[in-house]
């Protein structure tokens, strides 16, 4: 009965999710910017791949924060080439989707990009350039598998789930799933990570060359359908035991970032209730301080 639960409340996901609205009163206090108001450097906000999230869409939080830390945030529109993403300093692609599963959430996924877009980041972030590459459950992980694996990170297009309870999962020190490095450290004490939260989302593994920020423990299994929210008892699955949910790595001159789900890094409005999910959870207090951490990696004022 607890599994039949399980999956009733995680079919109903996509249709609560399609009435998300951007929460326009989440403003959480900045101790310490990083630059002054429109001083730092460009960074762009991926708009041309069918993203699910965007600067001007429900990425429109996660923007507004960099703004306030000084980062000059545009939309990057269109393909990418050198010429333009030399403009910028970071680069961010959240939840990129192929044209064919923009409305159909069914196998096959294939890339948002092109063989000559993706040897165009790596060559971008190779001569110094930092990425943070955030994509979500099945179909966004399949979309954006050949990128990850360019830079050596394992995509498997599937859904994380806690196998034990319900509902979004917590990161923390205690547990040993949130990570003790450079990125969680932070600036100062200050700008220490100890506990995010999550909401769903897939699970990677990464290169020995990778550094883990968050991590699964034993309980956590990874199901890998052939439609998105559809799942049976034939459905794939394995144990999450050691993958991981977000992880970082130095690429070479560049930096990379990559995280399994976006929702973490967004403040939406859900359904009728208006439930919280993303940085404006009541339970998320240190998710807006961990996406400022890993910008501030990729701008290389936290050292590796």
């Amino acid at each position: 009965m607890k599994h039949i639960r399980l999956l009733f409340i995680i079919f109903q996901l996509p249709y609560v999710f399609a009435q998300q609205v951007t929460d326009s009163t989440f403003r959480p206090a900045l101790i310490n910017p990083a630059y002054k108001v429109n001083q730092g450097p460009i960074v762009y906000i991926d708009a041309g791949h069918h993203n699910f999230h965007t600067k001007e869409g429900r990425y429109k939080p996660f923007a507004t924060l960099l703004e306030r830390d000084g980062y000059q945030v545009k939309s990057y529109e269109g393909k990418f080439n050198l010429s333009q993403l030399s403009k910028g300093k970071i680069l961010v692609i959240a939840n990129a989707l192929s044209a064919k599963n923009v409305t159909d959430w069914t196998l096959p996924t294939p890339s948002a990009f092109s063989e000559d877009e993706i040897l165009v980041v790596k060559k971008w972030i190779e001569n110094g350039g930092s990425l943070f590459l955030l994509a979500d459950h099945m179909p966004m992980a399949g979309a954006a598998k050949d990128l990850a694996k360019i830079f050596d990170f394992e995509f498997t297009n599937g859904f994380a789930f806690d196998s034990v309870q319900q509902g979004p999962t917590t990161f923390n020190r205690q547990q040993g799933m949130l990570h003790i490095n450079s990125i969680t450290k932070g600036r100062n004490d200050t700008e220490k990570i100890t506990e995010v939260l999550s909401f769903t989302g897939q699970a990677f593994k990464i290169p020995d060359t990778a550094q883990p920020i968050l991590s699964f423990d034993a309980r956590f299994i990874n199901l890998i359908p052939d439609t998105a929210w559809v799942f049976t008892p034939q459905t794939t699955r394995h144990n999450l035991n050691g993958w991981s949910q977000g992880a970082y790595r130095r690429f070479g001159k560049g930096n990379v970032v990559v995280f399994g789900e976006a929702g973490m890094f967004s403040a939406q409005l859900v359904g009728s209730s208006n439930y919280k999910a993303g940085m404006n959870n009541d339970a998320a207090s240190q998710n807006f301080q961990l996406l400022l951490n890993i910008i501030h990696y990729l701008d290389e004022l936290i050292d590796e």
